[in-house]
């Protein structure tokens, strides 16, 4: 079985853009284990073949095996990514979930076995350290997960989904208080002039005087007549 998963990978690995974490064999597979349990053992056992086949590429040093490595790893990352998407989105739709104590185990061996890898100091260790790196933390943090309690796991997955929700809400809303109706832009293009009670020619410092002021200004203005 590795050997044919080996022979697979070298067929898929030169076309970038076509690479995927599964085989086509996989693939179908996976769409006829259609129960969350059903799917995360074909995921586990998906993930364990990555394992043993970057533990049998770490055996002997060749040129071309880097490659290899790094794209295993990132295949492997990936199946535990979407095994905790399958155990999240059970949960989510109150579907039974029952393999979470063997995933925990699995993923804790899966563990062990990639740390040790990690310690190995190859001459080719930079081209796929970064990979290995995140292979190893994604399985510690899915592990975490794993043995969580599943109540307390589904809890933390319902209110995830809220937020995700209330902030979808927040973007797709329109801002109620930042809206203008079209009267209101007309409003605002042609300003009405506000209403004067001042008398035509009349300024505001002489509207402003009182009747007797007034009367002595005429009364001056005549004087000077």
């Amino acid at each position: 079985m590795l050997r044919f998963l080996f022979l697979a990978l070298l067929c898929v690995a030169p076309v970038a853009a076509q690479r995927d974490f599964l085989t086509a064999d996989e693939v179908d597979r996976l769409r006829d284990a259609q129960e969350p349990d059903d799917r995360i053992r074909l995921y586990l056992l998906l993930a364990r073949q990555r394992v043993d086949l970057v533990t049998q590429l770490f055996a002997k040093e060749k040129a071309g095996r880097s490659i290899l490595i790094h794209d295993t790893l990132d295949q492997y990352t990936k199946i535990i990514e979407a095994m905790d998407t399958v155990v999240d989105d059970a949960l989510a739709h109150k579907r039974n979930v029952t393999v979470l104590p063997t995933m925990a185990k699995t993923e804790r061996e899966l563990l062990a076995k990639l740390e040790k890898l990690s310690e190995i100091q190859a001459a080719d260790k930079q081209r796929y350290a970064f990979s290995l790196e995140q292979a190893v933390d994604a399985t510690r943090d899915s592990a975490g997960l794993s043995e969580q309690d599943v109540n307390q796991r589904a809890r933390e997955v319902d209110a995830n989904e809220r937020q995700i929700e209330k902030e979808h809400q927040a973007m797709t809303s329109p801002d109620r208080k930042s809206e203008k109706t079209e009267d209101q832009k007309k409003a605002d293009a042609n300003p009405k002039k506000q209403p004067s009670l001042l008398r035509k020619g009349e300024t505001l410092e002489q509207a402003n005087q009182t009747d007797d002021q007034k009367k002595k200004d005429k009364d001056k203005d005549k004087d000077q007549q």
